[in-house]
């Protein structure tokens, strides 16, 4: 390779262009590139979560919906909005009541400690939401991850076996706003760990995870809703541009905010420039709760005890299932928001596939132990045996 090719993969901070990153974030988001979206607001798409549910059983017309958000993510604006993503706001609510519970028990555990976002008061964060919910009240859990909508658009973006985790941020009147930036992996590096890596890995990371936040309360302009800069996630460049003055200078003077009631939900390419508004009100606890979602392929942000919530989760999914209180869809969507889908990595000596390359995942177990009626003794076993063999010896 000529010294000339040097900088198309090894970067520094001069090859980032604030014109060239201009040009790829001022476009316009055109009604012929997302025709299935109600409006484009901002030029990012808004779609309306009753009609996505009606094509739930009609599979090229989802497949429809998931190749336009991956284009959206991949090309486009790279962020799209639902309203009533989450079409039952008695369960939002009680999911509410139940995290409120967890936040206040961990504040007094952790009375004047903020977080690596905003100091103590600011807001309040409740790490690794995902698994305390299924703790907490596995019922619950089970009907707020039942529905078709996050499925859908997280297998748009990484494909099946993906892996959630959902950090609730609650900011209060007067919290103020983050400073914008890309977010993990690449996007939790300091500068000189990004610019070990070659401009392709740089590109990879955006598609190693899918960026999502469900609002539990109306979340009008003045409280601060994710601010978000549409096409920033197309300069390649950009996770080392997120950290210069000038890429930070522009995003406060172009980007956009969406209003979200109850239930509406917004999903963005991780490499969107974004950060958190300013709560300008007076009266109004954002409440918001985030999800990072993560490719089967890679690792996730949190450490998240799977085994525990499949054991949790289990009795009360099998009588949700045979009550016929969720339907045999609904099960599937709470299973993959549960437990480990990605069979690697393996120890092959004592657990080796069965049929094909790869031996059963802890998904796989599942299902087949919610098939097949196995009594909850039974399930704690084979996951438990399953989850030991998988430890370094």
């Amino acid at each position: 390779m000529s010294s000339t090719g040097l900088s198309d993969v090894w970067m520094d901070q001069p090859d980032c262009s604030i014109e060239e990153f201009r040009a790829a974030v001022e476009k316009t988001t055109d009604a012929d590139m997302v025709p299935f979206a109600d409006e484009i607001a901002s030029r990012v798409p808004v779609y309306d979560g009753d009609k996505i549910r009606s094509r739930f059983g009609d599979a090229r017309q989802t497949k429809a919906y998931m190749a336009e958000w991956n284009c959206v993510f991949a090309d486009g604006p790279g962020i799209i909005a639902i309203r009533k993503a989450f079409d039952d706001p008695g369960v939002i609510d009680q999911v509410t009541e139940v995290l409120t519970g967890i936040a206040e028990e961990e504040q007094k555990a952790q009375a004047g400690s903020g977080d690596h976002f905003a100091a103590a008061g600011a807001n309040t964060r409740i790490w690794n939401a995902h698994e305390k919910l299924c703790m907490a009240s596995p019922e619950l859990f089970a009907r707020y991850n039942a529905g078709h909508i996050v499925p859908l658009v997280s297998k748009s973006w990484l494909g099946p076996r993906y892996q959630i985790t959902t950090q609730v941020n609650i900011v209060r009147p007067g919290g103020s706003a983050q400073t914008s930036h890309r977010d993990y992996h690449m996007g939790f590096m300091t500068l000189e760990d990004m610019l070990a890596y070659p401009l392709s890995v740089h590109v990879l990371s955006a598609g190693l995870t899918l960026q999502g936040g469900v609002a539990h309360a109306d979340t009008p302009i003045v409280s601060g809703p994710t601010k978000l800069l549409p096409f920033s996630q197309t300069y390649a460049r950009g996770y080392v541009g997120a950290l210069l003055p000038e890429f930070r200078s522009y995003f406060e003077d172009n980007f956009i905010q969406l209003a979200m009631a109850k239930g509406d939900a917004v999903f963005f390419n991780p490499a969107v420039f974004h950060a958190a508004g300013e709560n300008r009100s007076a009266d109004i606890h954002r409440f918001v709760n985030l999800m990072q979602i993560g490719s089967g392929f890679g690792r996730s942000i949190e450490i998240v005890s799977r085994t525990a919530m499949s054991i949790a989760l289990f009795p009360v999914l099998q009588q949700l299932s045979s009550s016929g209180a969720l339907t045999s869809a609904q099960v599937d969507n709470v299973v993959e928001a549960c437990a480990e889908g990605y069979p690697f990595p393996v120890n092959l000596d004592i657990d080796s596939p069965l049929s094909g390359m790869a031996p059963p995942s802890q998904q796989d177990v599942m299902r087949q132990a919610l098939a097949e009626g196995w009594a909850a003794t039974r399930f704690v076993e084979e996951v438990t045996a399953q989850s030991d063999r998988r430890r370094p010896n």
